[in-house]
């Protein structure tokens, strides 16, 4: 797996009259992290349903590489659900190695990762207590670890941050960018924008059932430019309006600065030919172009708000 593309092509899935997802398509990318995005409903949580064969599409195919993914491939697969769910009266320690049994192995290896893991995620303590014992956020700490034990080369996580503290988002984002470093191949869903911009390389929005927007993430962005940029200027001397290249939309002293914020009236001139105007004029302590979020990205496609 780890040297093909998953490619989920054209998928539609109806549930009595509705259409869940409909022509779907998008390619998550060997070794790099892909983030499926949208609203509560868009269609998120059936699509990777389909990719874990959970779901079977009426229309469309999941492939691997050049062939359909079969169910033999799920053994090279994690999987976290957006539902999480362990057996409450069971012990931590003994549900962790049953699900890592599940995956193939053996009760010492099972055993020998899950204490280094559990010691990592500083839950070792917890490995005789009952599930039902733990808080939701240990509880979803453990469901993790039973997701990447078996090293899997692809990882899919549904909803991953939902329910986390700051604290313990940090440690799953520092988790999954480890991953990738491995050599991991990651897909997960998320209608939450806080992270999508520090981890994943490649997106695919959904909305209303229809991939709406995909790309990688920086070239998404640039594709959103609103031709604004954000100059800092010694005060000595004032920028002059250059109306042919831009027009100075807000001008603030702070000090021994002057703070400009400039709206480019020519959307093809490269930052650096615009600078190079005005470094002319004044001394930049500072130039940025203000790229939109992933989160404005986010609300113009769908509106409303992104966060549960």
């Amino acid at each position: 797996m780890s040297n093909n593309c998953l490619e989920v092509r054209s998928i539609v899935k109806r549930f009595a009259g509705h259409v869940a997802i409909d022509g779907v398509s998008f390619t998550v990318q060997p070794g790099r992290i892909f983030g499926l995005l949208g609203p509560n409903g868009a269609g998120k949580t059936t699509t990777i349903r389909i990719v874990n064969r959970i779901l079977m599409p009426d229309e469309g195919e999941v492939l691997l590489g050049d062939r359909p993914m079969t169910d033999a491939d799920l053994a090279r697969v994690g999987y976290l659900p957006e539902e999480r769910g362990l057996y409450k009266k069971m012990k931590v320690g003994e549900q962790a190695v049953y699900l890592a049994r599940l995956k193939g192995l053996s009760r010492d290896e099972a055993e020998k990762r899950l204490r280094r893991w559990f010691d990592k995620f500083e839950i070792g303590g917890w490995w005789n207590r009952k599930v039902e014992e733990l808080s939701k956020g240990m509880q979803q700490k453990v469901q993790f670890i039973a997701t990447v034990l078996h090293e899997p080369e692809l990882v899919i996580l549904d909803e991953p941050f939902s329910g986390f503290d700051p604290v313990n988002a940090e440690l799953l984002k520092k988790e999954v960018l480890e991953l990738k470093e491995k050599g991991c191949t990651i897909m997960f869903s998320s209608h939450n924008m806080n992270s999508v911009e520090e981890i994943c390389d490649d997106i695919a929005l959904i909305n209303k059932s229809k991939v709406v927007l995909s790309g990688e993430v920086d070239e998404v962005r640039a594709r959103y430019r609103t031709g604004y940029y954000q100059l800092v200027a010694a005060a000595d001397r004032l920028l002059p309006e250059m109306p042919e290249l831009f027009r100075i939309r807000k001008m603030e002293a702070k000090r021994s600065e002057m703070c400009y914020l400039l709206e480019a009236e020519n959307p093809a001139m490269s930052n650096s030919d615009l600078l190079r105007h005005i470094v002319d004029k004044v001394e930049v302590r500072s130039f940025a172009e203000q790229l939109p979020s992933m989160h404005d990205i986010f609300l113009k496609e769908v509106g409303g708000i992104t966060e549960e």
